[in-house]
């Protein structure tokens, strides 16, 4: 696939901050932070990888790309679930490191591989030992709520 060259590291941090030209700093891995929202209603959805391959097949089929940190290969989200995320909007942080991404999902409940609409359905709350997790809102399975 020929897809966006990204540019060569900038002679200045100002250049990277506040310029124009995408030169996005992967890690040592070769991967960038993805931070995925829902476009409608502003919901975290998931927070992925990218590396260059998925950036690129991301920015020119404006549908999300990501690269599987667990199985090591470029993965289409919603391939095999049908859950495809289509890119509305992508930004990217001031020092080029992260990537935002605002979606649509065209099959919610399959956004978390445990069938919910968000893989954040859990949180830490305050006091006790710290450790313990609790359930946000209604986040049981999509598939279980109607039972």
């Amino acid at each position: 696939m020929t897809g966006p060259v990204f540019a060569a590291p900038f002679a200045s941090p100002a250049e990277q901050e506040a310029g124009t030209i995408l030169a996005p700093r992967f890690d040592d891995k070769g991967l960038v932070t993805a931070v995925v929202t829902d476009f409608t209603t502003g919901m975290l959805l998931m927070v992925a990888h990218m590396d260059r391959e998925a950036l690129d097949l991301s920015i020119a089929t404006r549908t999300a790309h990501y690269f599987s940190r667990s199985r090591q290969s470029l993965w289409k989200k919603g391939e095999t679930s049908g859950a495809l995320q289509i890119i509305r909007e992508i930004r990217i942080d001031c020092d080029q490191d992260a990537v935002w991404l605002r979606v649509d999902v065209e099959r919610p409940e399959e956004t978390c591989h445990t069938h919910r609409t968000t893989c954040f359905f859990r949180e830490m709350p305050g006091g006790g030992d710290g450790r313990t997790l609790v359930f946000a809102g209604d986040t049981s399975p999509v598939d279980q709520r109607a039972r």
